[in-house]
């Protein structure tokens, strides 16, 4: 049996209790209209699987909460979505044809699904490059797929790459919409108008998992430099804590936000932004309610606006900030990020970044409230969706 074989199923909305499973079996199930799937219904299952530490947790406090162990997945999931459903079946259709080329792969091995809802559902199968289970292999997938998603030109709901994430099961019911998350053959995601897909959705359709590929060289590369960027993410994250300096807000992210930029330097300068907001650990709502608006002032179209914030905001690489002209011998005391930026606005309530919403175009079919979200702290259901 695997390290990692355990998972969890919520059958009904995301608020409902996480139940333990052996995660290939309920995805079987899930794939063949096994009657125990109930695909007439809403239900999830865990991004990544995990051992016997996940359970004992979870059977013990029935929920998800404080989880930090050891994870895997048998597919790095690319979740795209848009206002403009014609839109992502546009960027499913560009990833899933730059994956075929990039890895060489067979046309049937990937899983693609539309979601039933706002988008679609891209599965590349890992067995490319055969990776272990590890405490950071979550945060690995995000930067694989953040690479990749940026080698094709696409734009990805990056918070399917949470440790404990739910994520839509297949074949299961949209509650919404009543569609169901329908598999797609690579010719029908090609060829099918967006009518046509629907149409499909409206029943759920069992299928076979494809055979896992034969590992891939350049695939292999792609995750090695990923856990090398996570690496140095983390060395710049315990350097900086340990040396009692905490982060500084530039004036180019003030001046930004005051009052956008040039067409030579907008592009630069939202990326900086976001990237100095993402020092402070800044919430990605209130990310992009601060730096969209200058960004579409400063003449940029909303999808790349939404793309380089994104990318500033996921980039954690130690960044060159500016110096003060003379050094202060004095250790910087810490620092309340709310305070500066409310000096911006001082007529204005502070936004509030549990509550603060993120643009239509940028809610992705797994995107939840953030007082409902399972990180969130307050709300009725507490961090990791443990009921108060």
């Amino acid at each position: 049996m695997s390290a990692t074989p355990f998972g969890f199923r919520i059958l009904g909305s995301v608020h409902e209790d996480r139940r333990l499973v052996v995660h290939a079996d309920a995805f079987a199930a899930h794939a063949v209209l096994d009657p125990r799937a109930a695909v007439e219904r809403e239900s999830y299952l865990s991004a990544f699987t995990f051992g016997d530490d996940f359970r004992a947790l979870l059977e013990s406090t029935g929920s998800c909460r404080g989880f930090d162990g050891d994870c895997w997945s048998a597919w790095l999931w690319f979740d795209l979505d848009a206002a403009d459903l014609d839109a992502a079946l546009r960027d499913a259709r560009r990833l899933s044809h730059w994956l075929i080329e990039r890895y060489s792969l067979d046309d049937d091995r990937l899983l693609i699904f539309f979601s039933g809802s706002k988008g679609f559902h891209v599965g590349l199968p890992t067995a490319l490059w055969t990776p272990e289970p590890s405490a950071t292999f979550h945060r690995v997938c995000r930067r694989l797929a953040e690479g990749i998603a940026a080698g094709a030109g696409v734009i990805i709901d990056t918070g399917v790459y949470d440790r404990v994430r739910a994520f839509r099961a297949p074949n299961s019911r949209h509650p919404k919409t009543g569609l169901h998350k329908r598999r797609l053959s690579l010719d029908e995601l090609t060829g099918l108008s967006l009518d046509a897909v629907r149409k499909l959705a409206e029943k759920p359709a069992a299928f076979d998992l494809p055979t896992p590929p034969a590992p891939c060289e350049q695939a292999q590369a792609d995750w090695r430099e990923a856990v090398e960027l996570v690496r140095q993410s983390s060395e710049a994250k315990s350097k900086a804590s340990a040396s009692g300096k905490g982060p500084t807000l530039n004036r180019q992210t003030i001046a930004f936000i005051r009052e956008g930029a040039g067409a030579g330097d907008r592009h630069r300068l939202l990326y900086s932004a976001a990237r100095n907001l993402a020092e402070f650990g800044c919430p990605p709502p209130l990310a992009h309610a601060l730096l969209t608006e200058p960004a579409l002032d400063s003449g940029l179209p909303p999808k790349e606006v939404a793309r380089q914030i994104q990318c500033g905001l996921s980039d954690q690489s130690p960044l060159a900030v500016e110096q003060p002209a003379t050094p202060t011998p004095t250790p910087t005391p810490p620092v309340d990020l709310s305070a500066q930026l409310a000096a911006l606005w001082t007529s204005q309530p502070a936004a509030d970044p549990l509550v603060t919403e993120p643009p239509p175009e940028m809610r992705g079919d797994a995107w939840e409230h953030p007082l409902d979200r399972l990180g969130a702290n307050d709300g009725p259901y507490g961090k990791e969706g443990g009921r108060r």
